[in-house]
C-alpha cells in the first residue's frame, strides 16, 4: 500500500509540474477505476480527491478535468456492461473475480435490491463499483436505462471528486 501511495504522490506532482498532461491522465485514470477487472489495481477516489485539491490549489480549470474524468468513468462502465452482456455467468471465471467469487454476488444481490439504482450508487462505493456494471450486463439491464444511469452517475461521481475537492481547496486558499 505505501508503493501505491508514493506512485499517486509522484502522479500528482507530475501532474502539476506538466499540466498539459492532466485531461488524458484524468481520463485514464478514471476509465481504468470503471474497468471491472482494472478497478481494484487503481485507487482513483484517493487520486481524484488529492489531484482536485491540488489543481484547485493551482487555479487549474476544474472543468475540463472532471469533464475527463466523467468520459473515462462512463466508457468504463459501459465497457464493463458490455462485458457482462458478452460472456454472462462466465465472467466470474476470470481474474479477479473468480479469487473472489463473493464480490459478485454482493454485486448482484445488490442490483437485485435496487436495480436501475444500483448504477448510480454503486459509482460511489468502490467495491460496487469494480462490479455493478458487470452484474448488470449479465443480467440483461436494457441498454438505454443503463447508460442513463451510467453517465448520470459518472457525471456527479467525477465532478464531486474532482470539481468538489478543488473548489473546496480553491475557496480556502483565498
Amino acid at each position: 500500500m505505501a508503493q501505491l501511495e508514493s506512485w499517486m504522490h509522484w502522479l500528482v506532482e507530475f501532474m502539476r509540474a506538466n499540466q498539459e498532461w492532466a485531461v488524458p491522465i484524468v481520463f485514464l485514470v478514471a476509465f481504468c477505476e470503471c474497468i471491472a477487472f482494472l478497478s481494484w489495481l487503481v485507487p482513483a477516489t484517493v487520486f481524484f480527491t488529492a489531484f482536485g485539491a491540488v489543481a484547485g490549489a493551482s487555479g487549474l480549470n476544474l472543468v475540463p478535468l472532471s469533464l475527463a474524468a466523467t468520459a473515462g468513468a462512463g466508457i468504463g462502465f459501459w465497457l464493463s456492461y458490455w462485458a457482462g452482456r458478452v460472456l454472462g455467468p462466465r465472467v466470474g471465471d476470470f481474474w479477479p473475480l473468480n479469487k473472489n467469487p463473493q464480490l459478485l454476488e454482493r454485486g448482484h444481490a445488490f442490483f437485485e435490491k435496487w436495480g436501475f439504482a444500483s448504477i448510480l450508487i454503486g459509482h460511489f462505493f468502490g467495491p460496487m463499483r469494480a462490479v455493478i456494471a458487470i452484474v448488470a450486463g449479465i443480467v440483461n439491464m436494457p441498454f438505454v436505462p443503463f447508460q442513463i444511469a451510467n453517465w448520470l452517475a459518472s457525471a456527479a461521481w467525477a465532478f464531486s471528486l474532482l470539481y468538489g475537492a478543488g473548489r473546496i481547496t480553491e475557496m480556502m486558499t483565498r
